[in-house]
């Protein structure tokens, strides 16, 4: 594994163990030739995944990326982080479960709302301001009055 400071391709791992419920790896790394140090994970992957952009164009399928866009959905949010990787696992895992591999971003999406429903409404609702791409308050409005059940109105 290449060392992130020096670029030094001969790095040893220090310490391995079980991550994200035994789905992961997690390695602490060092570097002979900086001293630096670092962790990294290592995964199962069924399948190379491609996906397939509104636009029609096409790019590999990055976890990171995923991962990313659902902590910022879930940021300062009560939700604990382990229950978080259990989530972008068990997104990863469903889509590499789903026998194709050219996937468009708009499943990839729904998939994203339906575990975050699940787990923080709040988080939900941030989400789906992004991917539904909201321009005004009213979208938001709109949005949270769907997920509201139905209210009658006060009589007097």
């Amino acid at each position: 594994m290449r060392c992130p400071f020096c670029g030094n391709i001969d790095t040893q791992v220090k310490d391995s163990r079980p991550a994200e419920d035994h789905v992961a790896i997690r390695r602490r790394r060092f570097c002979p030739a900086c001293g630096g140090r670092f962790t990294t994970y290592e995964r199962v992957q069924l399948r190379d995944l491609v996906v397939i952009k509104s636009s029609g164009r096409r790019e590999d399928f990055d976890r990171d990326k995923l991962e990313r866009s659902i902590r910022i959905a879930l940021q300062k949010r009560p939700v604990e982080p382990e229950r978080i990787d259990q989530m972008i696992s068990g997104i990863v895992r469903r889509l590499e479960s789903m026998g194709e591999t050219d996937i468009p971003s708009k499943s990839i999406g729904e998939i994203v709302m339906e575990s975050l429903a699940r787990i923080d409404t709040v988080a939900y609702v941030r989400f789906a301001s992004v991917y539904k791409n909201f321009q005004a308050a009213d979208d938001f409005d709109k949005f949270v009055s769907e997920l509201r059940p139905d209210v009658a109105p006060d009589e007097g």
